[in-house]
């Protein structure tokens, strides 16, 4: 069974930084992707950004270049998103996710991912 846990979110104010991660069980980190999403009330999911667990290249959305980077631990099964200069539209629900099948293009698509943790918020305030 794929359990994915996310960990690390929290209020902070902008400008500030948070480290999310989700550790996977039950999952192999073989020649695919994972990926980080998130949600604000309202809105829909939104890919943040992902990693090619096979030769660690990465994708982010607009919004957020610059400021996040994602990385894993293939020893630890665990991916991280390190979220510099945050904003207050950065708020919202943040999802980590694994494919069950392969994934091609830049992995930022949530329809493509079948497994999903069950979330850590994060607050930004002005």
């Amino acid at each position: 069974q794929v359990q994915l846990v996310e960990s690390g979110g929290g209020s902070v104010q902008a400008g500030g930084s948070l480290r999310l991660s989700c550790a996977a069980s039950g999952y192999t980190f073989s020649n695919n992707y994972m990926a980080w999403f998130r949600q604000a009330p309202g809105k829909e999911r939104e890919g943040v950004a992902s990693i090619y667990t096979g030769g660690g290249s990465t994708s982010y959305a607009d919004s957020v270049k610059g400021r996040f980077t994602i990385s894993q631990d293939k020893a630890k099964n665990t991916v991280y998103l390190q979220m510099n200069n945050l904003k207050p539209e950065d708020t919202a629900m943040y999802y980590c996710a694994a494919p069950r099948g392969l994934i091609f293009g830049t992995g930022l698509a949530p329809h493509e991912y079948n497994y999903w943790g069950q979330g850590t918020q994060v607050t930004v305030s002005s």
